[in-house]
């Protein structure tokens, strides 16, 4: 985009700078940016101004999460508890604990917490024939966060996640069953705010590779923040999640 945005107009030389993950051939993307080499300079100039303003955003995004890390500087311990859960990673974390820690005394069990967020379906009931399933109104911001979470936890291989997905999923169907794992994952956070307990791995044995690629992000993650973080400490809590 960037260089589109900059006049290239040779679709080989635009296809040679996609990122290297994507699944398309060089011949799909020299074929999809062929209208490129047509392209009037007014587009080129929007595409400029888009990716200026994306630039922009993603910068005040990431000053307001280190001034987010600041203010949470004294709950760092539960922050970084909370990053270990498959699916939060150190600004989930920091999200979930803001309206979650702020009201803790509120909430006398995590199923107070998960019915004032709002994930907690409810079943409306008459004559013994459900009429509907709709979770009652809540957080909504808190909500959209654990949705994100639910969908990227589903995909950590080798989690107790993963494994409630593919059991449930045949029964529930998809929405449902990532909304059964986020409501799950609501209840965990308050365990490890209210009990100051680490997250423990129930399902097989994760892959050494990925253990380590995730702790290596979250160490990333964390002192782009500005916490200061042990990744001694944090191994050996990884380690001891394996064994028990």
């Amino acid at each position: 985009m960037h260089g589109l945005a900059e006049g290239e107009s040779d679709p080989a030389v635009l296809a040679g700078l996609a990122d290297s993950r994507l699944r398309a051939t060089q011949e799909q993307l020299c074929d999809a940016l062929g209208a490129c080499a047509h392209l009037h300079q007014a587009y080129r100039d929007l595409v400029k101004m888009s990716l200026e303003e994306l630039n922009l955003m993603e910068e005040h995004i990431a000053k307001l999460d280190k001034q987010t890390a600041e203010l949470l500087k004294a709950y760092q311990g539960a922050v970084e508890r909370l990053a270990e859960v498959p699916g939060l990673g150190a600004d989930s974390a920091q999200t979930d604990h803001r309206p979650s820690g702020s009201c803790r005394a509120a909430f006398e069990s995590a199923k107070n917490l998960a019915s004032w967020v709002g994930i907690c379906p409810g079943r409306e009931e008459s004559a013994e024939e459900s009429k509907s399933n709709r979770s009652p109104k809540g957080n909504r911001t808190l909500r959209r966060i654990l949705n994100q979470a639910a969908h990227a936890a589903v995909r950590c291989q080798g989690s107790i996640f993963e494994l409630t997905f593919r059991r449930l999923v045949p029964h529930l169907g998809y929405q449902q069953t990532v909304w059964a794992i986020g409501h799950r994952i609501c209840r965990l956070i308050w365990l490890i705010l209210h009990q100051g307990v680490r997250y423990e791995e129930r399902g097989p044995a994760v892959r050494e590779t990925v253990r380590k690629r995730r702790v290596a992000r979250m160490l990333r993650e964390l002192r782009s923040l500005g916490y200061q973080i042990d990744p001694v400490q944090l191994a050996d809590g990884a380690r001891d999640e394996r064994e028990r």
